[in-house]
Formats: structure tokens, C-alpha cells, sequence
């Protein structure tokens, strides 16, 4: 009885399993990641039976959108931590940065980065998967009125957003790398790089490829700002007010193609930097 029930169990949730996924993709933009969030909503699940849940499909949407609102608050506080010194482990395969960037959109994964926790996760269950209000509300903690403003403010972020063929646009690439390589994000860093990038210091080239380029980039860039360089976007690395290393960026189709790094003191003093 007890394994006839299991395996009635797993069937139901291999019928929500393609949704789960979905959603915490988009949540999360990390292909391991979201694996683990659905992984995590199944093991409570076969813990708790289903004898007690009217709507399964709701109750699993509860269960991995806390999954992943605990992980983003993860990833703030790791942000926010100024002494990590050693890039932070991840499991993303860099083969899937293709599926991640398919199945979530370059565009929006970029301005999802940009969101707050409790934002991202109120936009993307309400205006992707129609969840209402009154099931987003105790899963960030807060009223239906509450969780309504935070998919409001999401929503006014993104269609503010300007579109990827308008070249200032490519600053918010910029802005979502430079979050991405601060908190060791490699699945995100993946798929904002052109997989020929090339990275250049002072004219020639150091990196090649997006997997080089990114694990090069994870954990660092915490002293990187935005930054227009001779009217270019890209950033710039700044230590006690003093500009060390300027990068320009050229980005295509909304992922980054090439990377020019200057650190000649000489060349420095001769550019019109402007940090944002």
C-alpha cells in the first residue's frame, strides 16, 4: 500500500515537475539551481504525503517559490559580504547556458537581476504564471495588497527597461554582469557572454571563450562600476577614488562579444571616464 501510494505520489508530481522547473528558472536564472529548488519541493512532499493539500499544484508552487526566495536572499547577503575573497562554488554545467538563456530570455533575465527577492519572485509568479495575490502574499511574508506593489514596481522596472537594439540599452548588460560576477553567479555570467568572446588587456588577449571569461570573472569585479568610457559602455575598477583598470564592452543581440580592458596609467589619463 505504502509503495502503490509513493508511487501515485511521484506521479502527480512529475505531472507539475515541467512547471516547478519553470518557475524557478525564471526565478533564479541557474539551470542547478532550479534543479535543486524542485528537487527540495519533491523530498517535502514525499515527507508530508498529500492527504492534507487541497491543491497540489499550489502547494508545490508555495513550496519552491520559498525555496527560492531563501536562495536569492542568499545570494544578497553574499553580495553584501565584502571580505569574501575566494569565488563562490557553483554546480552550473556551462554546456546548459544555452537552455537557460532560451528558456528565460536574455532580455528579462537581465532585468530580473536588477529586482529584489521579494520583487523578482511577486513579478514572475503573477505576471508568468498567473498565481494570484492572496497565494504570492505568504510566501514573501507580506499582505495581497503588499505583494500586489512589488509585482507593480517589478513591472514598471521591466517596461522601463529600454529594448536590447537601442545602444543604451547595453548598460543594463553591464550593470546585470557586473551583479553576477560580484556574487559568483556563473550560469548568469554564462549567458550574457557571446561564447567567442574575447577578453583583452591593453590589445591582447588574455581570455577566450565564454567559459574563460567567466570563471575569470566569477567573484570578482566588487570594486567594478558602470562606467561610459570616451562615450563607450563598460565599467571601471576604482580603489580610493582612483580609477585602476577601465573595461570597454561591446555587446551584441544583448550578450557581451568582446572586452577590452585598459590599465596603462598613461592611456588611463587620456579617457573621459564617467561612472554611473
Amino acid at each position: 500500500m505504502w509503495h502503490r501510494t509513493q508511487n501515485e505520489l511521484a506521479a502527480r508530481f512529475e505531472e507539475n515537475r515541467p512547471r516547478l522547473r519553470a518557475v524557478a528558472l525564471r526565478m533564479l536564472g541557474s539551470p542547478a539551481e532550479a534543479d535543486d529548488a524542485v528537487q527540495e519541493a519533491w523530498l517535502r512532499l514525499s515527507r508530508t504525503g498529500d492527504d492534507s493539500v487541497d491543491n497540489l499544484s499550489a502547494w508545490l508552487t508555495t513550496v519552491v517559490g520559498r525555496v527560492c526566495l531563501d536562495l536569492l536572499r542568499q545570494r544578497t547577503a553574499r553580495r553584501e559580504d565584502e571580505f569574501s575573497a575566494e569565488p563562490p562554488a557553483t554546480g552550473d554545467d556551462p554546456e546548459q547556458r544555452a537552455l537557460l538563456a532560451d528558456s528565460v530570455g536574455l532580455a528579462l533575465l537581465v532585468v530580473l537581476e536588477t529586482l529584489t527577492p521579494a520583487e523578482r519572485l511577486a513579478f514572475v509568479l503573477h505576471d508568468l504564471f498567473a498565481v494570484s495575490f492572496e497565494e504570492i502574499a505568504p510566501i514573501v511574508g507580506r499582505s495581497p495588497d503588499a505583494a500586489r506593489q512589488l509585482a507593480s514596481r517589478a513591472r514598471r522596472r521591466v517596461r522601463a527597461t529600454p529594448p536590447e537594439n537601442d545602444a543604451p540599452a547595453d548598460r543594463h548588460v553591464v550593470d546585470a554582469f557586473l551583479t553576477a560576477s560580484r556574487g559568483g553567479e556563473l550560469g548568469t555570467l554564462l549567458a550574457l557572454l557571446d561564447p567567442d568572446v574575447e577578453m583583452r588587456v591593453d590589445r591582447v588577449v588574455q581570455n577566450r571563450g565564454a567559459d574563460a571569461v567567466a570563471r575569470f570573472f566569477t567573484g570578482r569585479a566588487r570594486a567594478a562600476r558602470t562606467a561610459l568610457i570616451d562615450g563607450a559602455i563598460g565599467f571601471a575598477v576604482i580603489v580610493d577614488d582612483q580609477v585602476k583598470v577601465v573595461t570597454r564592452i561591446t555587446v551584441d543581440h544583448g550578450r557581451i562579444t568582446a572586452m577590452d580592458a585598459i590599465t596603462s596609467p598613461a592611456h588611463l589619463s587620456e579617457l573621459v571616464i564617467q561612472p554611473f
